[in-house]
Order: structure tokens, then C-alpha cells, then sequence
């Protein structure tokens, strides 16, 4: 795990055999809030769309569906019999455990508009779309979920052994207090109870002081945050293959050492601290990887490439032979394009994080036996990805139609903006993204420049951003490499370069 924190954005890499497979980006102004526990109130209830939009605090309005809304069901089932004059067969039904009414509720019989509710954000904002929120909280620890409001205990479906499955499942049963739930992580895998026990009582005492926040914050407010993305990063992905936890910040290398020694102590040993003076993406070639990753072409080893286009609804990928002709059967060629073309696409999907309706377009194959053979490549990779994955059989014009679970933005989304230069056709890199770049390439080329000042040749609109809302950051980065730094506008430059000297 490669971490690349400044004050104003933090970059988290993984690599698996020196191959980048996954980044995660944060920048503070818009940390993501997933995970976040608000207080907020509902404003607007849409009986038709079984929605409720809840006012968090935030810009946009939440949105809570019907299924997510955490609701004592006697007490509904009460209100609704009395109503019906059937107050007398309740307990008939609770002590047979049936209750029928429960596919019939409508979301205007669970809340009312003026509410205060306590709801958490399971999926931030995308697009147009303000964040999607549920009541049933979740807290994660390093090995075990808390669940406060629901009494039942899962484990991950990750954790393949049925003997390690019902170990697990008998401790936390045991040892979990009877009114709250848990699941099971699948970094819990051959874990002791001593283990669980500790991340039990990190998580229960978590819930208590979120109960006390919110009896008396004001509505709409933010109750808990979670954690920032280094610290995220260290308890979710670092595992039993984990060989190296390198950071570059002597802040952030000082708080995963804190947090590792509290909760995950046989981790310490793996964080380093990286002290060299080439930035710390550029020396393990992840800043090559990231670039590569904005274009829409990806080339194969053997000459062929896909193409990766995004539209609102639907991700394309079209598979295309480009230089590789083969030696001998055409659909021998095609096949073999297509197999290689499998690897890259899962990689892409990955390290791209594209979620949501996915169409690939292979290579038409004419033999069923070929069809198969890609479909079959297809699903292996797919059954490694940790994001949910369907798939349908590729269809006889070579078209596979899946899905991947959506968690937030794509890295592209993230990373760039659509284009101005040729009306929204295509993308740029996002001006922030271009500025962190600048503010890297000036803490990297400093050493190299004589004198106490650097100059800066950038595009007008890099250097209002800069101005209006970096200033800050650029006068920490002057202090740190101890130069002057002084910005040029140059209009005939690109919005994406830019010249230091």
C-alpha cells in the first residue's frame, strides 16, 4: 500500500506484484461522506416512489427509501390493527412469528414530514443525485460491523471455510451483548476471541458517544465522521498479504502507527516511512499508471486495445484486433485478442472502479465453443473482484451485458471534467487535479532550480484557482522547499500544461 498524503488531498495505491490495481483519492474540501451519521429531518415524503427526502445538512436533500427505513414493527402493526378493529389477534401473530402486514407498510405509515431521524450515508452523492441514506446504522471496526438496532450475527461469504465460518459465528454470538448485531469481517479469518473481543468493545463504546452527540445536537447536523481516507484505507485493505505499508507524510505515518498499535498491532511493523526526495507515486510508477488511466484506448500486449467509453447510464467497452493480424486461423486470432482482452477489462474495471450497466463488445466469434471459452475467462476474473459482479452469457453478435456494484464516483468522474475546448465531447483533467500535479512537479523539480525562486508558467484559469482557493497551500508548499514561487499566466498554454524554471 503506496500513500501519498498533502494537506489538501490524499492518494492511496495498491499493488499486487508491483502492479497498480486499485487507487483511492480524497481530497479534504470534498471528503466523501459515506459512513457519515447525521441528524437530520425529513422534509418532503413521496408515497408514489415509496421516498422520503431527509434535509442532512448538505446542499442537496438525502434520499431514504422505504427499505431503509428503521422501524419498530409492533408498535406499526399495533397502530394499523387498532385502526382496522383487530386489536385482539397482535399477540396471536407475534407469537407465531408472522406478520403479514409488513410487505404492505407504505413509507407514509414509518415517517411523517418534521421528523427527526437518525440516518447514515450508505452511498454519497453521483451526478445529480444527492446521497442515499438508510436508519439502519452500521459501524465498522477492523474485524467485526456493529449493527445497534438489528440482533442477528453474519459472516462475510469471503471466508470460505464452513469450520472457520461457525467458529467465528459461536464467538461473537457469545460474546456480543443481546440487543445489537454483527457481521463478521473477513479480515477476522483465524482471529481469536480475545481479538473480537477488543474490536467489541472499540465499536460499543463508538455507539455510546454517538447516542450522547445526538440527544443534544441540533437537526440537521453531522453526529459521527468517519474515518480519513489513510486510516479507512489501513483497516479495510491491508491484510494477511500485505507486505509493506509505505506513506510519505511524517503526520499521517505517526497516526497509522497510533492506530495500527491500538487496533491492528501485528500491521505496525509493516508501515515505512518514505523519506526520499523523488515524490513517492513518480518512484513506485504510479503516476505513469494514473495518466494512462484517463485515456479511453488501452493497448494489448499483442497490438489489439479496447475502448472504454462512459455515458451517463452505461460504461461501453469495445474490444478491437489494432495491429495483431495473427499468423494463421482468423478465429483463432479473434480468440486469442478476445482471452487477452478479458484480463485487461476486469484490471480496467478495478482500478477505474467503474460501477453501474456495463456493455462489452468482443470481437464477433463464430464458434460456440469460442463464445464459451471467453465467457468462462470472463467470469474467473470477475469471481476476484471484491466489488458485487452479474453477468449475462455473451450473446451471438459477441456481446456481454453486466453489472458492478456502484460505491461512488469512478476514478474518471473524479479526475477530470468534461471538456470545454470541444463542448463536452470528451474530458480534462478537473483544475484541481491539474494544480495538485503543478504543486507536486514544484516540490519535485525545486532541488534541481538555483536561486530562492521558482517561476511558474500556467493557463489564467489554473492560476485563479490557485489565487482563490489554493493560496494557502501554495504558501505551506514555498515554506517547505523554502523557495518563492512566482506565478506567470500564459494564454497560449493548454489548460492541462505547464512550464516550471
Amino acid at each position: 500500500m503506496i500513500i501519498n498524503a498533502s494537506l489538501r488531498e490524499t492518494r492511496v495505491a495498491l499493488l499486487e506484484n508491483g502492479v497498480l490495481v486499485e487507487v483511492y483519492i480524497e481530497r479534504e474540501k470534498d471528503r466523501g461522506i459515506a459512513g457519515n451519521i447525521y441528524k437530520g429531518k425529513v422534509v418532503r415524503i413521496l408515497p408514489g416512489m415509496q421516498v422520503a427526502f431527509v434535509d442532512i445538512g448538505l446542499p442537496k436533500a438525502a434520499f431514504l427509501y422505504v427499505d431503509d427505513v428503521l422501524y419498530d414493527f409492533k408498535d406499526i402493526e399495533t397502530q394499523l390493527l387498532r385502526q382496522n378493529g383487530e386489536e385482539e389477534i397482535i399477540n396471536y401473530r407475534f407469537e407465531n412469528n408472522d406478520n403479514p402486514l409488513s410487505s404492505d407498510l407504505q413509507i407514509n405509515d414509518l415517517l411523517m414530514e418534521g421528523q427527526e431521524i437518525l440516518v447514515q450515508v450508505s452511498k454519497g452523492p453521483i451526478g445529480s443525485k444527492g446521497p442515499r441514506i438508510t436508519s439502519y446504522i452500521s459501524l465498522p471496526g477492523r474485524y467485526l460491523v456493529l449493527l445497534p438496532n438489528v440482533n442477528n450475527v453474519g459472516v462475510s461469504r469471503r471466508i470460505e471455510s464452513e469450520k472457520e465460518r461457525k467458529r467465528l459465528k459461536e464467538i461473537v454470538q457469545r460474546i456480543k451483548p443481546p440487543e445489537v448485531g454483527f457481521i463478521v469481517r473477513t479480515a477476522s479469518e483465524g482471529m481469536s476471541e480475545e481479538d473480537l473481543c477488543l474490536d467489541r468493545d472499540y465499536l460499543l463504546k463508538l455507539w455510546e458517544s454517538i447516542k450522547k452527540k445526538q440527544q443534544n445536537a441540533p437537526t440537521p447536523s453531522l453526529i459521527h465522521r468517519d474515518l480519513n481516507l489513510t486510516l479507512r484505507a489501513v483497516r479495510d485493505l491491508a491484510s494477511k498479504d500485505m507486505v509493506r505499508i509505505v506513506v510519505d507524510s511524517r503526520e499521517e505515518f505517526n497516526n497509522i502507527i497510533k492506530f495500527t498499535e491500538m487496533f491492528m498491532p501485528h500491521l505496525s511493523y509493516l508501515v515505512t516511512l518514505y523519506d526520499r526526495e523523488e515524490p513517492i507515486f513518480d518512484y513506485y510508477g504510479i503516476e505513469i499508471e494514473l495518466n494512462r488511466v484517463l485515456g479511453e484506448r488501452v493497448w494489448l500486449k499483442s497490438g489489439g486495445y479496447i475502448v472504454i467509453e462512459k455515458t451517463e447510464a452505461v460504461t461501453t467497452i469495445d474490444v478491437n484486433t489494432g495491429k495483431y493480424v495473427g499468423k494463421g486461423d482468423p478465429e483463432d486470432t479473434i480468440l486469442r485478442t478476445n482471452l487477452e482482452a478479458v484480463k485487461e477489462i476486469a484490471y480496467q474495471l478495478r482500478l477505474r472502479d467503474i460501477g453501474g450497466i456495463i456493455i462489452i463488445d468482443f470481437i464477433d466469434m463464430k464458434k460456440d465453443e469460442s463464445r464459451d471459452k471467453v465467457f468462462k475467462a470472463l467470469k474467473e476474473v470477475l469471481a476476484k473482484d471484491k466489488s458485487k459482479t452479474n453477468i449475462l452469457r455473451i450473446s451471438e453478435f459477441g456481446l456481454v451485458e453486466m453489472t458492478r456494484k456502484r460505491t461512488g464516483e469512478d476514478l474518471i468522474s473524479y479526475l477530470s471534467e468534461p471538456c470545454f475546448y470541444c463542448e463536452g465531447k470528451g474530458f480534462l483533467k478537473s483544475k484541481e487535479t491539474i494544480c495538485y500535479e503543478i504543486f507536486r512537479a514544484i516540490k519535485k523539480e525545486s532541488a534541481k532550480i538555483p536561486g530562492n525562486k521558482i517561476f511558474v508558467a500556467l493557463h489564467p484559469e489554473i492560476a485563479d484557482l490557485i489565487y482563490a482557493e489554493e493560496r494557502g497551500y501554495l504558501e505551506d508548499l514555498e515554506n517547505q522547499i523554502r523557495k518563492k514561487v512566482i506565478i506567470k499566466i500564459n494564454e497560449n498554454l493548454h489548460i492541462e500544461q505547464f512550464e516550471i524554471n
